[in-house]
């Protein structure tokens, strides 16, 4: 395979070589494999050794009570960070920075569209806007699928009516269809648009790749007044800025009042593990709407245009791309974004189980960097080894943990057979679990309080009760944990093991 032919790789047909071919086979099974082994253990040895299974559930429970505290410290420094952030006037910084003109750095902010109705578009780029950074440094992109047809013309040039002349460069793009190579996704469309923009805009105007960071936000990101200017700050100051990526806070929150509790809490989860992982930047890959240098996302040819997760897809691309010289900065700054909402309550529900299947299937990432480790002979052992375990334990986790803890835990009770359940341990072991879940889930006080403090301004039309049930929906997280988390996950994976892999889901976007 030619010098990192590998970075190319969407799944293993993509690979010519046999030998090579088999290998990265092997990795998109063991994923489902490692996953699957855990629970059918745990099944097979509560039936024939209920004592070693019942041992472990309650240091397992133990631990992830623990891991529970721990983590929930991380929220709460992360939470502060954020909320002083926001309080922040980061042009006055950018103003005291020595020797660093910040005035020469451009934004470019690429906005992939796709069935997108204007109540959703306009609200972003008014956001846009409104910003607290010179608008004639943004380069706003609106990226609209050639596939949705005279829909998605229809809104562009509405967006181009109203917003054309208040930024420094404004291009509507249009992405062919049925391109040979492609997945149908969002990005595909954001690398079309990279490449349009840099070919009619960055080249003919001559702007250093180095004084562009490229922002790729989904279409109902909606950025706070100072967000380019805290993004660019911290672009300045970071040790490396050409290798690294930036990354906001998402909060589910354009539309949270409207959308069921079941959607509120799977998005409020989704924003609390993200705080989380800003306090761990090391442990982060990119997510969703994410910041880069230009000269770098340039350099690499832009995202993968043959996966679904191209956001996380294009951090572990680009760790492999440097030989592991790439990092990302936490920006403890968050962006707005839209839970998941449909026309009714059950479309609802499939619409949140699809979108985690989705994210789950992150999973791809999993062979996809153990192949370019093995690959890369210039990357430092230590560090693949720590990315390496990280990576194959989040998505072990993510399939298993739950179902670990609120299911299987159970398992030798019925089937440790007559004589478990005359011991001491069988008598006490719903007892111990018990006590140790009521302890973890006290930790659902703190995420109903930062729940919230996130919230947005409560619309007229509802009342001041909808608060009591803003609290009361955190009772549902064991039941997201099991159907919309670890299910989803081993979907996932179980589709990635048989080679049943997946096309690009748009996550329908509405508001009442």
């Amino acid at each position: 395979m030619q010098k990192k032919e590998y970075l190319k790789i969407g799944f293993s047909p993509d690979i010519k070589n046999p030998k090579d071919r088999r290998t990265f086979r092997l990795l998109e099974i063991l994923p489902g494999a490692l996953s699957w082994l855990t629970i059918l253990a745990v099944i097979f040895l509560s039936w024939q050794r209920p004592v070693w299974v019942a041992i472990f559930i309650i240091c397992f429970d133990v631990y992830w009570l623990l891991k529970t505290i721990f983590l929930s410290f991380y929220q709460q420094a992360s939470f502060r960070k954020m909320r002083e952030n926001l309080k922040i006037d980061w042009l006055k910084k950018l103003d005291e920075l020595p020797a660093k003109n910040w005035e020469e750095v451009y934004h470019l902010i690429i906005l992939p569209m796709y069935k997108e109705g204007l109540e959703v578009v306009r609200p972003t780029f008014q956001a846009l806007a409104n910003s607290k950074y010179p608008l004639d440094k943004l380069i706003v992109v609106l990226a609209i699928e050639e596939r949705v047809g005279e829909q998605a013309q229809k809104i562009a040039k509405a967006i181009k009516k109203e917003f054309n002349n208040k930024f420094f460069q404004f291009l509507i793009t249009t992405h062919p269809k049925n391109i040979s190579g492609e997945l149908a996704g969002k990005g595909s469309n954001e690398t079309w648009a990279s490449r349009i923009a840099k070919k009619e805009i960055i080249d003919p105007l001559r702007i250093p790749y180095e004084n562009i960071i490229i922002s790729s936000f989904d279409i109902d990101t909606q950025v706070y007044p100072y967000y380019f200017a805290c993004l660019t700050y911290h672009y300045l100051t970071c040790k490396e800025p050409l290798r690294s990526s930036f990354q906001p806070v998402p909060i589910y929150n354009n539309n949270i009042w409207d959308a069921p509790a079941i959607s509120r809490v799977v998005a409020m989860g989704a924003t609390f593990w993200h705080m989380i992982q800003q306090e761990r930047p090391e442990r982060m890959s990119t997510f969703s709407s994410h910041s880069m240098s230009f000269k770098a996302v340039a350099e690499m040819d832009f995202w993968p245009v043959k996966n679904v997760n191209e956001d996380s897809r294009i951090f572990w691309k680009s760790l492999l791309f440097y030989d592991g010289n790439y990092q990302n900065v936490s920006l403890y700054y968050p962006v707005s974004m839209d839970a998941n909402l449909a026309d009714n309550f059950f479309q609802t529900l499939i619409n949140v189980f699809k979108q985690q299947t989705r994210w789950s299937w992150g999973v791809e990432n999993v062979p996809y960097f153990t192949f370019g480790c093995l690959k890369n002979k210039a990357m430092a052992l230590k560090k693949k080894i720590y990315h390496l375990f990280h990576h194959w334990e989040a998505f072990w986790s993510w399939a298993t943990n739950s179902l670990l803890i609120f299911m299987l835990g159970w398992l030798p009770l019925f089937l440790g057979g007559e004589e478990f359940n005359r011991t001491v341990l069988s008598y006490n072991l719903p007892r111990i679990t018990r006590t140790i879940m009521i302890l973890a889930m006290i930790g659902l006080v703190g995420s109903a309080f930062y729940a919230l403090r996130l919230l947005p301004s409560r619309p007229e039309k509802y009342k001041g009760r909808k608060y009591i049930w803003m609290i009361l929906q955190w009772i549902l997280v064991p039941i997201v944990m099991i159907v919309f988390g670890a299910i989803p996950a081993l979907i996932s994976q179980t589709r990635l093991m048989l080679g049943k892999y997946m096309g690009f889901w748009v996550t329908r976007k509405e508001r009442k």
